[in-house]
């Protein structure tokens, strides 16, 4: 069998470091994620959740190693760039246009994907396709009762899904999620998963978490990145047995989920 080469991974690190001054956080870090996989990242406060996010999406640029979004090299391009390749990411705290109802959030999102740059001689009530993209998202979210509701008065749960609609309406094939349930109710948060599972159905999924039972009730694999690097990545039963993982991070918490 022939092993796998970097066009059959959507998203691929390889021996990514990244240092800040003196101060080395990424250490290394390998992972390669099918298309479709749903992988949640884990490990302790200060693992260097945030900065890998950071570099994948192009805030930062890796001080060594590569990242692949679908076999093609995107260390150096800008987040922009990294966005029109067909990766979007949503951030811990809600980046929203407050002022702007829920339907205009959304269309904002679909103009650029659909062909739309700014032109002032174009109304945008005439964009019957971006509006119509606009309004199935809304659907996708559970918000198109709300569309016309200003963002800013959203309850919290909502804001989290207007911006997961944001993240996924310019039909990006690769999405990163930081912390989508942080902050919710344990109900707000159920309902959360599967509304995750329903936009992200065929996508590639890579989402850092805390709750232990979003992890297991959401992801196919899970990396676990401890000290900056990646110690484990695998299904979430093998890395809940996994005694190096124990012993670095999680002790028996990953054996009482689902006990």
């Amino acid at each position: 069998m022939s092993s796998p080469t970097s066009g059959d991974y959507a998203l691929e690190l390889r021996a990514v470091r990244k240092s800040f001054g003196k101060s080395e956080i990424i250490r290394g870090a390998d992972l390669a994620v099918k298309p479709g996989e749903r992988v949640a990242v884990i490990g302790p406060n200060g693992a260097g959740k945030s900065t890998l996010f950071n570099l994948i999406s192009g805030r930062f640029h890796p001080s060594s190693g590569d990242i692949l979004l679908h076999g093609e090299r995107i260390n150096h391009l800008k987040p922009y760039e990294i966005n029109r390749r067909g990766l979007s990411r949503s951030f811990q705290v809600s980046n929203l246009f407050t002022r702007l109802s829920v339907f205009e959030n959304i269309r904002c999102a679909v103009l650029w994907s659909m062909g739309y740059k700014y032109a002032f001689w174009k109304f945008l009530a005439e964009l019957d396709d971006a509006n119509d993209r606009a309004e199935e998202v809304l659907e996708m979210i559970k918000l198109d009762k709300r569309r016309d509701v200003l963002a800013m008065n959203l309850t919290y749960a909502e804001a989290r899904a207007l911006e997961i609609g944001i993240t996924i309406a310019g039909g990006s094939s690769v999405i990163l999620l930081d912390e989508p349930t942080a902050g919710m109710s344990k109900s707000e948060t159920n309902r959360f998963i599967q509304l995750i599972r329903e936009v992200t159905e065929g996508k590639t999924l890579l989402t850092v978490e805390h709750d232990m039972g979003v992890v297991f009730g959401l992801a196919d694999k899970i990396a676990v990145l401890v000290y900056g690097e990646v110690i484990a990545f695998d299904t979430p039963d093998a890395v809940r047995a996994n005694a190096r993982v124990q012993e670095a991070y999680l002790g028996s918490v990953l054996a009482e989920v689902h006990a």
